[in-house]
């Protein structure tokens, strides 16, 4: 533990070495010591879209009821309120707590194996305890699904088990997705699931539905596996079977994020991280890509290329692979709300000025922007000591989705009504009897007091 200190110590002296100290000034006050470019314009004016301030963070979406309702909802919540503490400005200390340091109490999971179609296996880790100070929570069978998509890395860091012991407590079910290769999943096929490929997800989501076939199922992605979600979502429109979703210090443009690449200390943490995973499976892998040239690559887009694009049998170039993978390749056909919390200051991802599709958020109904001015990547720390303090992130993500739960109830009960009104009549003067639409009130005829319609697109 010891070791973990030191270290924490170190990178928060990198992280004022590191960081620009810069000023981003907003209607309402300062936000602070934002690492990276100057952030002077969030997102383009003057063609329909909503910018709001919730505590120090910023909401950006289109204008619609359920925007609205949750901008209700969130400015209610403590966690976002501008607090300001010594360490809430040092984001690489705050993503290293929540990336790197343990957690608290490992996770208690019962393991499902899954073939996919490939012949691989994924696994599904379906979350059952520990319990919070309640000592116990709801039965699978009455709780709300909650999918976890760890970033491509596959690490179930604090932050996630962090996200699945207060989901636990509020009444979640957490199962976690682990691809080919990762957390103890054999590799039974020569192949790794690329950054946006969604053909396993969407068999493990099938997999899920079938368990429980009426339950709400929610997502929740970390990092870059809002990479995999977002594919997924894009890729099923609205016959997915989610109902909504959300991404946490999300990677929306993966060729410019791998192009541009990140600070060395990330870049470096992370590439060695995915040589040592990857390392264990050279000799399954030597006959399908050319792993000396995964071994020896010295930044992410050098592996990531060399791993997906090398392959021997069927080699692609670097832009045909961001064909295929590109996270927001189909986001015309997203039918489901998403939300993204990011941070401004966020390491990983680069300077949000050139890193987040400003114009997404602005125009299109199905997402939603939270950026904080601080967090770190993954991190959000609350206010609290460290390394004890938890991630508001997670708490606003479940947050959101309860809100989404209780809104999709409320459009379906507005929805029910003329039905059962309807029956009545009939049912009282006769089958011959016409409908007298005038005795239906207007805003259950038309539906306006709801402006959410989840879109058809395939």
């Amino acid at each position: 533990m010891a070791v973990w200190a030191v270290g924490l110590a170190i990178l928060g002296l990198l992280a004022c070495w590191l960081g620009r100290r810069q000023r981003i000034v907003t209607s309402q006050g300062w936000w602070q010591w934002t690492t990276g470019e100057e952030v002077k314009e969030h997102s383009p004016r003057g063609k329909g879209n909503k910018q709001s301030l919730v505590g120090d963070c910023q909401w950006i979406f289109k204008p619609s009821a359920l925007a609205l309702a949750l901008l209700k909802s969130l400015g209610k919540s403590p966690d976002l309120e501008a607090w300001q503490w010594c360490w809430k400005t040092w984001p690489y200390l705050q993503t290293a707590t929540q990336l790197l340091w343990p957690p608290d109490h490992p996770l208690e999971f019962a393991r499902d194996h899954l073939q996919v179609a490939d012949n691989g296996l994924v696994a599904l880790d379906w979350v059952i305890g520990p319990w919070g100070e309640s000592g116990k929570g709801p039965s699978a069978a009455e709780s709300t699904v909650l999918l976890v998509v760890p970033s491509a890395t596959g690490k179930i860091t604090r932050n996630i088990c962090q996200l699945c012991q207060l989901a636990l407590e509020k009444g979640y079910y957490p199962v976690i997705f682990n691809r080919h290769g990762h957390n103890g999943c054999p590799l039974t096929s020569a192949r790794l699931q690329p950054f946006g490929d969604p053909s396993d997800l969407k068999e493990a989501v099938a997999y899920i539905r079938f368990r429980h076939p009426t339950a709400m199922l929610f997502a929740v992605s970390k990092g870059s596996g809002s990479g995999l979600l977002l594919s997924y979502l894009g890729e099923c429109g609205s016959s997915c079977d989610l109902h909504g979703a959300a991404c946490t210090s999300s990677l929306l443009k993966g060729q410019d994020w791998f192009e541009a690449g990140s600070p060395w200390l990330c870049e470096w943490a992370l590439l060695l991280y995915q040589k040592r995973v990857i390392s264990r499976y050279t000799e399954a892998l030597r006959g399908v890509v050319e792993m000396e040239r995964v071994l020896g690559s010295h930044s992410l887009q050098e592996f990531e290329e060399a791993l997906f694009c090398g392959r021997k049998s069927q080699p692609m170039t670097w832009e045909a692979y961001w064909r295929c993978n590109e996270p927001l390749r189909d986001a015309d056909d997203v039918a489901v709300p998403v939300l993204c919390v990011c941070s401004a200051d966020d390491p990983v991802r680069g300077p949000s000025s050139r890193t987040l599709p400003w114009e997404l958020f602005c125009t299109n109904p199905h997402f939603f922007l939270l950026l904080a001015p601080h967090g770190g990547h993954c991190g959000f720390l609350q206010k609290s000591s460290l390394p004890s303090a938890a991630s508001w992130g997670n708490t606003v993500a479940l947050e959101y989705l309860g809100v989404l739960a209780k809104f999709f109830q409320a459009d379906e009960g507005m929805r029910e009504r003329p039905r059962r009104r309807r029956s009545a009549i009939l049912y009282q003067h006769g089958q011959g009897v016409r409908q007298n639409r005038e005795t239906l009130p207007a805003s259950l005829d038309s539906q306006e007091s709801f402006s959410w319609q989840r879109s058809y697109t395939r």
